[in-house]
């Protein structure tokens, strides 16, 4: 029973087409090959395993509470989703542009996944909120068996979420499609950056 609830109550959480999810996503289909796309895909499944980690052991809820780091993860949270954005509005989707995206090296990958998954205080929020709350209900080995469905689902979902993108890279030769689908998700992750910092106004005044 908390293995299951853990998988659903995961999948319901990250299933949301958000900036985490568009970036893997885009970035997948840009690459020339899968492999290429490992570090983007590990760094954001790493991201999640310590935030549900940390979600579950409470620890990150002192961060939340601390008014001045709060404040910090939502300014640079909004500066990081507003230049990814400006990055995928930039590529043309082109087999060039994805040459040149295969010549940016693991730790830069792993830089800018890790910007878009920890820099987003609703991400935070919502570990802490749901998973951390639901979490609560069970000790030992039920709370053990809760965390790696959770986490699992994580896993699973990001390298499904590169293998997609892939596949439609693939799919689109002449690289048009990809060039409508970057700037559908340039707009969306700057869209998730106005978000927040509209709701979180009152908080960086």
């Amino acid at each position: 029973m908390p293995f299951l609830h853990g998988l659903l109550l995961s999948i319901g959480l990250i299933l949301p087409l958000g900036a985490q999810n568009v970036f893997i996503f885009t970035q997948g289909a840009l690459q020339s090959k899968f492999r290429m796309a490992l570090p983007i895909v590990v760094a954001a499944a790493l991201c999640d395993t310590v935030l549900i980690m940390l979600a579950i052991l409470g620890v990150s809820v002192l961060i939340i509470n601390v008014p001045v780091l709060k404040t910090i993860l939502i300014a640079a949270g909004v500066l990081f989703l507003a230049y990814i954005g400006w990055m995928t509005w930039r590529s043309e989707g082109s087999s060039q542009t994805a040459a040149e995206t295969t010549r940016y090296s693991p730790r830069r990958q792993i830089l800018l996944a890790v910007s878009v998954s920890l820099f987003n205080p609703h991400a935070i929020m919502d570990t802490i909120g749901v998973i951390g709350t639901s979490s609560l209900h069970y000790n030992g080995l039920e709370k053990g068996m809760f965390s790696l469905a959770c986490i699992l689902v994580s896993w699973l979902w990001f390298f499904a979420l590169a293998s997609a993108g892939r596949l439609i890279g693939k799919l689109d030769s002449s690289g048009k499609l990809m060039m409508v689908m970057n700037k559908i998700s340039a707009v969306l992750i700057w869209a998730s950056a106005i978000m927040m910092l509209l709701i979180n106004a009152p908080d960086l005044l």
